[in-house]
């Protein structure tokens, strides 16, 4: 199985196309394994998002104030709308994503926003946590029957259920993200097992996690508790001017997190046990096999004093001693040598 990976770009782009590209390029980069020489698969996808800002807040929340390190703009509205990109920016980092090997993802918070459908046609969109009770946007999206992820990180049980049912109304090609709305994520706050309870109580669905903690060892956990897909945020600076990317996976993270989220891809394997076929060496070499305690002669009828266990492994085991004991020497056999099956009548 292999991980469904989306680099959040969200708005760390900081309105501007050229770090929009510049990210798609990170995230496009090839990921190597030195140590086994594996070439690894990058991001599956890399993830904007669209506001319709005469959706989005009441008129004095766009008209207050805003200052501080990360404001750009002297009010609330014109930090947002300053951080905006338009439909044809989008459809512009969308075609870069395309031409790189990647699938687009967009994030879209109200139904203004679906004019960038007009453009061309996301292969997922995504709701954000804080749109979950908003079932006209819901339901507007689903009517689109383009591929939907939703995130749980404002919602139990109930509104998660009702956001269902109004989106398989259309269709069922729905995935649902274990989040929590906690911008960094306490760790105590993780709650990983809320993985678990999504794929027990919602089997027809892909469940996956959506990420907001420091660092990387919460992705590969979540995949380790059965996480299909992994969203996270991606910047190229964590000192760049904004109030996600401090929070957010920069170069050298995305490197990191992509090259052990293949390797566990590839280590997950299946629910079975056996012996693999690369582990024979070692196991002829290392394991053990009866053998010889005392010098013995030909004709000598073996008894189990006679033995003890000794490397190679490519002799009896003690388990199968009974197809030795009491049969005669063919040869004769020194001290702490192994015995075979030619040497036995």
């Amino acid at each position: 199985m292999s991980t469904y990976v989306i680099g959040e770009i969200g708005q760390n782009h900081n309105g501007s196309v050229d770090v929009a590209k510049l990210l798609v390029d990170v995230v496009s980069r090839p990921i190597f394994d030195k140590l086994f020489s594996n070439e690894l698969s990058i991001m599956n996808a890399v993830k904007l998002t669209k506001r319709d800002l005469k959706q989005e807040l009441s008129q004095s929340q766009m008209e207050k104030a805003y200052s501080g390190a990360n404001s750009f703009g002297k009010t609330y509205g014109e930090h947002r709308a300053f951080l905006e990109l338009n439909d044809e920016q989008h459809f512009e980092v969308y075609k870069y994503a395309k031409e790189k090997g990647l699938e687009f993802v967009e994030t879209l918070c109200a139904i203004g926003c679906l004019s960038v459908l007009k453009y061309f046609t996301p292969d997922r969109l995504k709701v954000a946590s804080r749109d979950l009770t908003n079932l006209p946007l819901l339901e507007a999206l689903a009517e689109t029957k383009i591929p939907i992820i939703i995130s749980t990180g404002m919602a139990g049980k109930e509104e998660l259920d009702q956001a269902i049912n109004v989106i398989t109304r259309y269709h069922e090609n729905l995935s649902i993200l274990h989040c929590v709305s906690e911008y960094p994520t306490k760790y105590e706050n993780v709650n990983l097992r809320t993985i678990s309870y999504l794929k027990k109580n919602y089997p027809k669905f892909k469940i996956g996690y959506s990420d907001h903690t420091i660092g990387i060892a919460t992705p590969l956990a979540a995949i380790g508790m059965g996480a299909e897909i992994i969203e996270k945020h991606i910047t190229l600076d964590r000192g760049m001017k904004g109030t996600d990317q401090s929070g957010s996976l920069a170069i050298d993270g995305i490197y990191r997190m992509m090259r052990d989220i293949r390797n566990l891809d590839l280590s997950l394997g299946k629910e079975d046990i056996y012996v693999e076929p690369s582990v024979a060496a070692a196991r002829e070499k290392l394991e053990r096999s009866v053998a010889t305690v005392r010098d013995l002669k030909k004709g000598d009828i073996i008894q189990e004093t006679d033995l003890h266990l000794l490397s190679p492994g490519d002799g009896f085991k003690w388990s199968q001693k009974d197809a030795i004991l009491g049969k005669a020497l063919l040869v004769d056999i020194p001290a702490n040598e192994i015995i075979y099956s030619k040497y036995i009548d």
